[in-house]
């Protein structure tokens, strides 16, 4: 037994193609273009990120360097003479490059100011703080801070 297939036609008896509209395929370029922007917009946004986290670190590690320069200076009232060199005016502000990798010749400056308090007489007790201020290309300007508290004896 033979069989026939109907096929159905479009217009004047040409068989009817079936096929994307260009309606279809624009709407298709459109939706791979929005996806590539966000994976390329989400990648320099990672970049940015760690790029900043690495100069914050930096930052960090640069004043932690001072504040361990305040606490190794010697501080002791029962020497004779007495002997106190934790004063504010032996750690001036003082201006260093961010110690990260350079990409693309940027280099990033950092200046401590470091602050010391008298808290108390007896027992005696300072307060050291240590702001570390750097800026970050267009994003503005950040400080990290690091304080503790010192006694002669320390």
């Amino acid at each position: 037994m033979v069989t026939m297939k109907h096929i159905k036609t479009h217009g004047q008896g040409m068989p009817r193609r079936r096929a994307f509209t260009l309606i279809e395929q624009l709407f298709a370029i459109v939706l791979a273009g929005i996806t590539v922007s966000a994976v390329v917009s989400g990648l320099w946004q990672s970049v940015s990120t760690a790029e900043w986290s690495a100069y914050s670190l930096a930052a960090q590690s640069i004043a932690l360097q001072r504040l361990e320069q305040t606490r190794a200076a010697k501080w002791d009232p029962y020497a004779y003479p007495t002997v106190d060199d934790v004063q504010q005016t032996n750690f001036l502000l003082r201006t260093e490059i961010l110690d990260v990798p350079i990409s693309g010749g940027r280099i990033l400056y950092a200046t401590n100011r470091t602050t010391i308090r008298q808290i108390s007489d007896a027992p005696r007790l300072r307060m050291i703080e240590v702001e570390c201020t750097w800026r970050f290309f267009n994003r503005g300007v950040f400080t990290n801070t690091v304080a503790t508290y010192r006694a002669p004896d320390q």
